[in-house]
């Protein structure tokens, strides 16, 4: 039984290249809510609202931890295959 590493590094680059950009998407929809949550959380902190502030703290450390759990999933960089074709070694000695 294999599991989803070993059928991710069998699958054909394309795929490989899909599931990336998927990553990729990810982690920026995740650190642009984290963003916003800090923007949203210092403006109501400065104007004493310590409820909002905690709820954007949470949900921050949430999509930090969704950041980090995707990353598992990015798939190794792709190896070059060594190549068996035969060599000649060419020498100028007779």
């Amino acid at each position: 039984m294999s599991d989803f590493r070993t059928s991710q590094n069998e699958a054909h680059p394309n795929k490989t290249n899909t599931i990336m950009t998927g990553i990729i998407l990810l982690q920026i929809l995740f650190v642009s809510i984290q963003v916003w949550f800090l923007f949203g959380a210092l403006n109501n902190a400065l104007e004493g609202n310590i409820f909002f502030a905690i709820t954007t703290f949470i949900g921050s450390l949430i999509m930090a931890i969704g950041s980090f759990w995707v990353l598992r999933y990015l798939p190794e960089p792709l190896k070059k295959k060594p190549d068996k074709r035969p060599r000649v070694n060419v020498s100028r000695q007779p």
